[in-house]
């Protein structure tokens, strides 16, 4: 019977499964069997030597299988262990210095840890969880058991059995047991569990074993249900050693217990250790939706979905959270708008214009929040703001992603081709593309044409394998690319073909497939061979440094690393690696490092390339300044991108310190984009840092006068600031630019509102002043109707300056008088307001209201009257002026005739000689306004 015979008459199963035949150890038959699992087996039975042993056969076998599948596990072959012979003396002896060192600092480690005292008596111990009583310590806690002898013997046959009395026995039993129960002592008062743990004079390590005790003890609680004893273990576990599990199983626990606010801080104290962390996210998720705060649970909701998309615990919640949005969402839909209508009994208030005294507001409003919270979406939000920013009215609007690809120059650099193929064959490039090698440079794609393009004095089948292997590099099929160089040198070498040139790009071809699989070792043992070939070669020398230094072995690297600088000065990527390496070699080997670093070859002249560089052009200077430029531009902008995306996804976190650092990042790189100061406006108002948050707001308006965000931003820093007018001002502004901002509608009722408190509150009674009433002849006013007019007009006058406080004592009562002065051009009352007012309050009563008019007024009141009188007075104002809202804009804004006027004012001050003042006084101050 054949062998052929023989296999048709075995099944794929029977084959697999059962004992290889010995026909079949044959080397036609395995040349013509397709079946890979079956080979993998005859290659077991010629390895086990079962058959004898037949190398030839052997390796014929596996060179099929690798010609089925290269992949295949029967192609691994163990490595014996390595031995000081295969290894340099210096490798060797670095090796035996570690493993020393390592055995000394375990056997010093144990000898700490043997005289470490142990962290608890056994009497402080507390007692046993969950119980409300302590046995007795006079009892014994197990009974003696003293057996009694039987005064009978049990039955031995069935006559005896149908004779024993079984009521009898049980009622002995249960006789015997009575009035053996122990006493218990009950323990109402269990001693409290201390909170803080005095880790004073522990060290880092054992802090670290205390924290881990005190978590498993809390978690020992957690699981019996006492979660009040579960939080006290945890707290103590934190401070011993913070750690984001103790965070997170303490905020577990508070959970439980429906500690909400608690919970809250624990989640966000872990994700500050942990950034990311998925049971602090979905921990904070279920807070936020207990507490109400849909949106963000939902957030945190969809990052722990993108870590983890089978978790079926937030599967489940973000189905329940956003079942409740739209339901809310229909909720907000139907329901219509009430009308509040009250009674203003304030006469003033009421008469005042551009004051909301009463107004509508939501029949059940919504939880308030600022316009611009990340975390909500109201109804009101206005169409058309930019993208990308943390925005105002509700949830982030995704903009156009800047590609961030451009500012990662090394990924790019790897994802390179190793080497070129081109007509000539020598030369090389390094990743920052300062010089172009004909032999070097990527092959071109897919083409069938360009596969087959010659490769310097490579015969066409060679070169094709070349050209296709630079193919598989760039697409990064590393081990199809590796299989591809290696039969093109094997081709090379069976061919005899005398070009040292492309033999050593395709060796230094190969090597970069070597290291971008890991196997630096093999990688070393091309770029040698390549540099035989071709000395002085920048990537061969490059790749055999980065790995050396993948090996640890950074004598070597830094080697190579210096030898690629002398080539090429301008490789960014040694430099970079030089100064890695050397913070190594001086912890390792002390000051004295260098002495132990290995010669370093001199690079002759003819190999280094930045010798032959030819001298520029002005064009071709140009031409790379402005490629230099655009490449800025283009990082500038890729940098923003990423700053102020990392900026609202931590305003959307609710971590507003580390979004404000991102958007001045962000300004400084783009110091006129109106939406970075409206979210860092944002950030410090939800800081508390109301007077930054209105620098903000200013230099948006300035950009933008339009921009709503910015003004209502503003009224919010005003509130915070207790400016009641300015942000009542801002909020009528918002509305006027969008009337549908409902918050904005609100917030104006609650400012209105604390607007008339503080009015009444700081307006003192008026007193009730006596009117002489006499008697005149009427002939006489109608005899002489111009005087009667005079009289009429004097009489309204003196009434409306009698009407007038004579020192106001807040903003409203100083604006009022200020333009009444001003509508009647009357220097005289408002030089008598600036002396009755005191010169620190003059911006806080100006407050957002100067403009030029004013501006120009109090400095012809200043000039023409008060001047004279009391030039000190004067200088304290001017001193005092400039901190004034908008005081830098009204100033830009000045026309010819008001700068004529200042300038006659500081001349006339400087001219006046004062105790209070001195020239040079005058000339710093007068620079602030000229």
């Amino acid at each position: 019977m054949s062998v052929e015979m023989v296999s048709s008459l075995l099944t794929p199963g029977e084959r697999v499964h059962g004992k290889v035949p010995v026909e079949h150890l044959d080397y036609d038959y395995i040349q013509n069997c397709s079946d890979l699992r079956y080979l993998e087996k005859i290659v077991e039975v010629l390895r086990s030597g079962e058959e004898g042993v037949y190398p030839h056969l052997t390796e014929f076998c596996e060179k099929r299988i690798e010609k089925l599948n290269p992949k295949s596990r029967a192609l691994r072959k163990e490595r014996a262990p390595a031995t000081a012979a295969d290894f340099s003396f210096d490798e060797w002896s670095q090796i035996s210095e570690e493993l020393k060192s390592w055995e000394t600092e375990v056997k010093r480690t144990e000898a700490e840890l043997r005289e470490v005292s142990p962290l608890y008596d056994v009497e402080d111990l507390p007692p046993v969880r969950g119980s409300n009583s302590l046995i007795s310590q006079k009892q014994n806690s197990v009974p003696s058991r003293t057996e009694t002898k039987r005064k009978s013997a049990l039955p031995r046959d069935y006559r005896e059995w149908d004779k024993f009395d079984i009521e009898k026995e049980c009622s002995k039993t249960d006789g015997s047991n009575k009035g053996k129960d122990f006493p218990v002592i009950i323990n109402q008062c269990l001693p409290k569990i201390n909170r803080k743990l005095d880790t004073a004079g522990l060290t880092e390590k054992e802090r670290a074993v205390l924290a881990s005790r005190e978590r498993e003890k809390g978690n020992e609680a957690f699981k019996a249900n006492d979660y009040d004893e579960a939080v006290a273990y945890y707290t103590r576990s934190v401070s011993a050693m913070p750690t984001a599990a103790a965070y997170n199983n303490r905020a577990q626990a508070e959970i439980k217990l429906q500690l909400w606010h608690a919970a809250l801080g624990d989640c966000e104290r872990a994700l500050e250790l942990e950034p990311g962390n998925v049971k602090a996210l979905l921990r904070r998720a279920t807070v936020q939706k207990q507490l109400g705060n849909l949106k963000v649970a939902a957030d945190d909701l969809g990052n722990v979905l993108r870590e983890e998309p089978e978790n079926a615990s937030a599967k489940k919640m973000i189905q329940e959270v956003e079942k409740k949005l739209r339901e809310c969402a229909q909720e907000s839909q139907s329901k219509g708008r009430k009308i509040l209508i009250e009674e203003v009994e304030d006469e003033e208030l009421r008469a005042k214009p551009g004051l909301c005294v009463s107004g509508e507001s939501a029949a059940a409003p919504a939880e308030r929040g600022d316009m611009g919270n990340a975390q909500k979406k109201t109804a009101g939000r206005a169409e058309g703001a930019p993208q990308g920013e943390a925005d105002t009215h509700g949830t982030r609007r995704r903009g156009k992603r800047g590609s961030l690809d451009q500012c990662r120059t090394q990924e790019a650099h790897e994802k390179k081709l190793p080497n070129g193929a081109q007509a000539s064959g020598s030369g090389t490039a390094d990743q920052t593309g300062r010089h172009n090698s004909s032999a070097d440079n990527t092959a071109a794609s897919g083409t069938g044409s360009r596969l087959d393009a010659p490769c310097g004095a490579l015969p066409p089948p060679l070169a094709r394998l070349k050209n296709e292997g630079n193919q598989l590099f760039k697409n990064g099929q590393f081990g199809d690319a590796l299989e591809k160089y290696s039969q093109a040198i094997a081709g090379c070498i069976d061919a005899g073909i005398d070009s040292p040139e492309d033999l050593s790009i395709l060796y230094s071809n190969r090597a970069a497939c070597y290291l971008k699989d890991g196997n630096s070792a093999d990688c070393i043992q091309d770029c040698t061979r390549a540099l035989e070939l071709q000395p002085f070669t920048l990537k061969p020398l490059l790749r055999r440094a980065m790995a050396y230094e993948s090996l640890e072995r950074y004598h070597k690297a830094y080697v190579d690393y210096k030898t690629v600088l002398q080539i090429d000065v301008g490789v960014q990527a040694a430099h970079d690696s030089i100064h890695r390496i050397t913070k190594l070699l001086i912890e390792q080997d002390g000051p004295d490092w260098r002495e132990k670093l290995p010669d370093i070859p001199l690079v002759p002249l003819s190999a280094q390339q930045h010798r032959h560089e030819e001298p520029r052009s002005a064009e071709l200077a140009e031409a790379r300044a402005a490629r230099a430029a655009e490449g800025a531009a283009k990082r500038a902008e890729a940098r923003f991108s990423a700053l102020k995306e990392e900026g609202n996804n931590f305003v959307k976190k609710g971590q507003f310190q580390k979004a404000l650092e991102k958007y001045s990042e962000c300004l400084a790189l783009k110091p006129e984009e109106c939406a970075i100061y409206t979210n860092r406006a944002l950030c410090y108002l939800k800081l508390e840092r109301f007077a930054e948050a209105r620098q903000d707001c200013d230099s948006t308006l300035q950009l933008e006068p339009s921009n709503k965000k910015a003004y209502y931003r503003r009224a919010m820093a005003y509130k915070g600031l207790e400016n009641y007018l300015a942000c009542s001002s801002d909020l009528q502004e918002v509305l006027r630019l969008d009337p549908n901002v409902q918050e904005a509608e609100q917030e104006l009722q609650e400012v209105t509102v604390l607007l008339r408190q503080t009015l009444v509150a700081s307006s003192p009674d008026k007193p009730r002043k006596n009117i002489t009433i006499r008697e005149t002849n009427d002939s006489d006013d109608e005899a002489d109707p111009s005087n009667s007019k005079t009289r009429q007009a004097s009489a309204d006058d003196s009434a409306e300056r009698a009407s007038l406080p004579l020192r106001p004592t807040n903003a409203y009562e100083f604006g009022q008088v200020l333009n009444a002065a001003h509508s009647r051009d009357d220097v005289n009352a408002c030089a008598e307001l600036l002396r009755r007012v005191k010169p620190e309050t003059l911006p806080l009563f100006l407050s957002n209201k100067l403009d030029g008019e004013t501006f120009h007024f109090i400095t012809r009141a200043l000039d023409g009257h008060l001047l004279q009188e009391d030039p000190g007075l004067v200088y304290q104002h001017l001193c005092h002026l400039p901190a004034a809202d908008r005081f830098s804009v009204v100033l830009m804004l000045l026309g010819q005739n008001e700068r004529q006027q200042i300038t006659h004012l500081f001349d006339h001050l400087s001219a006046v000689e004062s105790e209070e003042f001195t020239g040079n006084d005058v000339r710093d101050l007068a620079a602030k306004y000229i």
